[in-house]
């Protein structure tokens, strides 16, 4: 099962905000970004920074430098984003407590809380970040 946190959230915020502008031969700054998605600017870096390390962006310093993909948007997965800030685990959280499912029988929603881990597993696994890319239009291509 793939929890995921603030740090996820605003990672798949950056990354979408890239996106939107993939394509254009745009770099942005963290401090384009972060205001863009209303989040702090240095969270934004940090963010950055991390998804460069697992070469999700690339990042260049200067003038004209920011950050940008390193693959199209279609190539880069929800899961593989959240996949740097969270860890993965084969147990469903358990409301009741961490002594109760595997230790005694299952709590009465175990399978739906199966049932919920698998579909936001798939969820972030087929959906790409051209999913935040805004539609083209007939002029971009003349």
């Amino acid at each position: 099962m793939i929890r995921y946190g603030k740090s996820t959230q605003n990672a798949i915020a950056v990354m979408s905000r890239l996106a939107e502008v993939y394509g254009c031969g745009q770099r942005l700054s963290s401090h384009h970004i972060a205001e863009k998605r209303g989040i702090h600017q240095t969270l934004a870096a940090k963010v950055l920074t991390q998804l460069s390390q697992a070469g999700l962006v690339s990042g260049t310093r200067g003038p004209h430098g920011g950050y940008a993909l390193t693959r199209t948007p279609a190539q880069i997965t929800l899961l593989q984003i959240a996949s740097v800030f969270e860890r993965t685990d084969d147990h469903p959280a358990c409301p009741l407590g961490q002594g109760w499912c595997g230790k005694n029988k299952r709590c009465p929603i175990h399978d739906r809380l199966v049932e919920l881990d698998q579909q936001t597993e798939r969820l972030l696994e087929t959906t790409t970040l051209e999913k935040f890319q805004p539609p083209r239009q007939v002029d971009d291509f003349e």
